[in-house]
């Protein structure tokens, strides 16, 4: 016998159901019978046509008002994800299931062909639907802005009564590119330019914030001090005002691995320059520091560096405060003092030859060399 009920579209008999249609329908959806409920019935819903902005410079993709580093060697991956986000499925349909073909129809466009099924009515449910993708090439806010050689802060990285060593140079420049690479994700870091001057290096950099992270860092490590100045330089549309801050790092006199002479004193090689300068004494080998006055620059004279080190043969140890060695140009064998840190069973030692005679450096003073 007949559930009485008929669909209002076609008249036929609707077979009467002990479990609710999917999506719970209501009204005259849930009386059609299953033929004309499928006429009209859609399992996806999804645009033929999309365009996606993506950066020239950096490959970054723009969703909604945002640029998003995506990290991608081609982009079909993105044009499947922005798909994904478009496609629409029926309320109704459960077990949804699909997968996409792409097809590369040249270098801005992809073709994506969607296969999908679903079960309706316990009715399996196919469907299938083509989304041209195409890729708008432009270029992002932080390219625009590197391109238009913004910056807000400059970090100068100088030194006291010298210049800058090619390595100290090098090294600030590292440190800048470690401290950017560690805000992974932060479209608003960047390095807008690194030039070099006759007193040293200049970096120009993107916020203020990371103008001083990097001004910090260069000085915990190469030791030296930090000053900052601002310069207005316009105002924003709600009329505040906008400054550029400079960073100057002024890294030591006398870095580490500075052989020097400090007044009436022995030489000592310098192995810090944070706080009071501090080091040790070659002809002893004990700890030397400056006094609190003099901080990072006693008065002092250069006599060399650990780039200078030559190695040469100890030829006797001769008592506990005098050894052997050949003077490594003219080979002939000179006393010199002999230091708390000189291995006796050893063949060989670093030695500095200066104005002031020649003394033993630390092995490891000279290891990385």
């Amino acid at each position: 016998m007949g559930s009485g009920e008929f669909c209002p579209r076609c008249g036929d008999p609707v077979e009467p159901r002990s479990e609710p249609r999917p999506g719970n329908p209501s009204g005259h959806r849930a009386r059609l019978c299953d033929d004309c409920y499928f006429e009209e019935f859609d399992l996806v819903d999804a645009p033929e046509e999309l365009v996606v902005e993506i950066c020239s410079g950096c490959g970054a993709v723009k969703r909604g008002e945002q640029w998003v580093d995506v990290g991608a060697d081609d982009y079909t991956d993105v044009a499947i994800e922005e798909t994904t986000e478009t496609l629409g499925i029926h309320v109704e349909a459960d077990d949804v299931e699909w997968m996409v073909e792409p097809e590369q129809i040249d270098r801005n466009t992809i073709e994506m062909h969607c296969y999908f099924t679903g079960v309706v009515r316990d009715t399996v449910i196919e469907a299938e639907h083509d989304v041209r993708v195409r890729f708008n090439r432009t270029t992002c806010t932080r390219c625009s802005r590197i391109a238009g050689e913004y910056y807000a802060s400059t970090v100068q990285v100088r030194a006291m009564d010298r210049t800058p060593t090619e390595t100290e140079r090098t090294r600030a420049a590292e440190i800048a590119n470690e401290r950017v690479d560690e805000r992974e994700g932060d479209r608003n870091a960047f390095i807008t330019e690194i030039s070099e001057s006759n007193e040293g290096i200049n970096v120009r950099l993107s916020t203020t914030q990371l103008g001083r992270t990097v001004a910090t860092h260069i000085q915990r490590e190469l030791g030296g001090t930090v000053t900052d100045s601002q310069t207005l330089i316009t105002e924003d549309e709600d009329g505040n005002e906008v400054y550029r801050v400079t960073y100057a790092v002024r890294l030591p006199p006398f870095p580490a691995g500075t052989v020097i002479e400090p007044a009436g004193e022995d030489p000592v090689l310098v192995h810090s320059a944070h706080g009071n300068l501090k080091g040790r004494r070659l002809t002893t080998g004990k700890q030397y520091e400056a006094d609190a006055e003099d901080g990072i620059a006693p008065d002092a004279r250069r006599l060399g560096d650990t780039t200078d080190a030559q190695e040469t043969t100890l030829v006797a140890v001769e008592d506990d405060h005098a050894v052997q060695v050949l003077d490594p140009d003219t080979y002939e064998a000179k006393t010199i003092p002999r230091p708390s840190y000189l291995d006796p069973d050893t063949d060989t030692v670093p030695v500095i030859k200066h104005r002031e005679g020649l003394h033993v450096l630390p092995e490891d003073a000279t290891a990385s060399r």
